[in-house]
């Protein structure tokens, strides 16, 4: 019903910067809440930070706060991370998703119904 598109990855030399885009499917996506995840290898998927479905809220973990930010176009469809002051410790495959029409931000990974396939950041020394 929802599909998710990120793009907008690649290899950065630490201090650059890189923006994420999350292109979405379907009528629904001004009603719902999105999030950014991450995983690197041998590491379990973290959370990143989401906006509300309205685009007046978000919130970051706090490995990103004050680096990260997220925007939203709902007439595009589409959710943007960008990401600024990139440390090695950011190089991750980083997943875009959303959750039910009208419900709140919120961290867990499971709380999150619709995933886009990934995108690697690579972020060198």
């Amino acid at each position: 019903q929802v599909q998710l598109v990120e793009s907008g990855g690649g290899l950065v030399q630490a201090g650059g910067s890189l923006r994420l885009s999350c292109a979405a499917s379907g009528r629904t996506f001004g009603s719902q809440a999105m999030g950014w995840f991450r995983q690197a290898p041998g590491k379990e998927r973290e959370f990143v930070g989401a906006i509300s479905w309205r685009g007046i809220s978000t919130y970051f973990a706090d490995s990103v706060k004050g680096r990260f930010t997220i925007s939203r176009d709902n007439a595009k469809n589409t959710v943007y991370l960008q990401m600024n002051s990139l440390k090695p410790e950011d190089t991750a495959v980083y997943y875009c998703a959303a959750r039910g029409e009208h419900l709140p931000i919120v961290t867990m990974t499971n709380a999150y119904d619709y995933w886009g396939q990934g995108t690697q950041v690579t972020v060198s020394s």
